[in-house]
């Protein structure tokens, strides 16, 4: 325990002093992220090169600690040595941040060095157990393990949008793995994860708001890395798959919240990599929050949920299903409380009224479709155009289409509110419409005209061929 302390503090001492020297550093080398009042609203231009010093640090209390510390004491897990089979992938992380602060990575170059870090990790046993004492098969654990680490990555990164929020959150996470270390008698996790706690905290005293040094992709993306690889070797104590609930549940704010920004830019049709302002620190501000409180409300979400992991790690089995329910209540109701509309609008389509009434309107797509596709004339066409305007509750229609004209009327009562549309359809047609204001609008009334005005147009050479065969039969009947 002394040692575990010596480390900390170590680590912490040694954050404290050379955080300051790399800001003013590359504050006079002009190495700063800039505001630009659209996503980054901070007043002056500050380093975000956080990253630095707690790899710095934690390298130097972990080399100070292997040359000092007794054999007994050195880092070893399961036979293994801990330190020797994460230095690679996390250089590779930190590395990839590096360069991304320095110089700005294409999202596709990101993930590629995430991928090739976590592949280092995952080949030299950062892996997660599907049962007690059986490994598994490599074809699920290793995807399994991959995904999970490049989501712990990008999830810290992501949430790093807020003074002292991303420190904070994996201050908080490395604590709760910490502690399940010790008491589990784990001593090769404890001693990864405490300098680590120093550094986060050390740190904390320079980026909490007002922030004068930033995280900056290097530091985001590594304790996201280094938090996933803790989290497998965590998991890997109980030997099951169910073991990885209580490590999700320590990182669950930012992993909720990378499945959110993934979610909402899926249902929106834009690329999951592209920036917003839908994060969950940007809904708590929406709420009239100033950024201190966001971040202290943040940190109280946090604690919460390391204060269940740990629950879940060291109560009986017959209370963790009773931990996971109300964990996952909890989750929903602050997802509801924020209030995305991306959510809300997929709660009320896949509704079960919602989900028929969009599977009659594409029934009825097809059968129009088919309708057009066999008319073989004007007169024809204009059948199926005067059914579906009375179906939308038109007030009346009228199609001139290659010099013929149709109308039909379906309601005369008209009002000063009703109002006419016009759509074109080809070079020598259209259709007029009329509507009173407070008849019921079907919701694919706009899809069912713009189908209709793009079909007639693709048939209309045939429309027209049709006309002309029927003139000349006529003239020749006549001569």
């Amino acid at each position: 325990m002394h040692a575990l302390t010596a480390f900390l503090l170590l680590a912490f001492a040694l954050c404290l002093v050379l955080t300051p020297l790399c800001r003013d550093l590359f504050l006079r080398f002009d190495i700063v992220d800039h505001p630009d009042e659209l996503r980054k609203f901070h007043l002056k231009p500050i380093p975000r090169i956080g990253g630095i010093p707690i790899v710095l640090s934690y390298a130097g209390a972990m080399g100070l600690m292997l040359f000092f510390a007794p054999a007994g004491a050195r880092l070893s897990i399961q036979h293994s040595t801990l330190i020797l089979e994460l230095v690679p992938a996390v250089a590779i992380i930190f590395l990839t941040g590096l360069l991304d602060d320095l110089l700005t990575l294409k999202p596709w170059q990101k993930l590629g060095g995430q991928l090739l870090a976590a592949s280092f990790a995952v080949s030299l046993g950062a892996r997660i157990s599907l049962s007690n004492g059986h490994p598994g098969s490599l074809w699920i654990t290793v995807p399994l393990s991959l995904l999970w680490l490049i989501g712990c990555t990008n999830a810290v990164n992501l949430i790093d949008g807020l003074d002292g929020l991303a420190t904070g959150v994996g201050l908080f996470a490395t604590t709760t793995t910490l502690i399940v270390a010790i008491i589990q008698g784990n001593l090769g996790l404890a001693m990864a994860t405490a300098p680590l706690a120093g550094c986060l905290l050390a740190f904390l005293r320079y980026n909490f708001s007002p922030a004068s040094v930033f995280l900056g992709d290097s530091g985001s993306l590594t304790i996201g890395f280094m938090l996933g690889c803790f989290s497998l070797i965590w998991s890997q104590h109980t030997g099951t798959l169910l073991g990885m609930a209580a490590p999700l549940m320590a990182l669950a704010l930012p992993l909720i919240d990378v499945s959110l920004s993934i979610g909402r830019r899926m249902l929106r049709n834009k690329p999951i990599f592209q920036g917003d302002r839908g994060h969950i620190h940007h809904m708590v501000l929406a709420r009239g929050f100033k950024p201190r409180d966001a971040a202290l409300i943040l940190y109280g979400v946090s604690a919460l949920a390391a204060f269940l992991a740990l629950l879940q790690s060291f109560t009986s089995y017959q209370f963790r299903g009773l931990i996971l329910l109300v964990f996952c209540a909890l989750v929903w109701t602050g997802v509801n409380y924020l209030g995305y509309v991306e959510l809300s609008a997929a709660r009320k389509t896949l509704t079960h009224r919602m989900v028929l009434r969009v599977l009659k309107e594409e029934i009825y797509m097809q059968e129009l479709t088919r309708s057009l596709a066999a008319a073989n004339s004007i007169e024809e066409c204009w059948q199926v155009v005067r059914g579906a305007c009375h179906d939308l509750s038109f007030a009346s229609v009228q199609m001139l289409l290659q010099d013929e004209s149709y109308e039909a009327t379906f309601l005369n009562r008209l009002n000063d509110h009703s109002w006419k549309l016009t759509v074109t359809l080809g070079k020598k047609g259209h259709l007029i419409l009329t509507r009173v204001q407070d008849s019921s609008s079907p919701r694919h009334m706009m899809v069912v005209l713009d189908h209709l005005q793009q079909t007639i147009r693709a048939r209309e050479h045939l429309l027209l061929k049709s006309k002309t065969n029927r003139e000349a039969v006529v003239a020749t009947g006549a001569a």
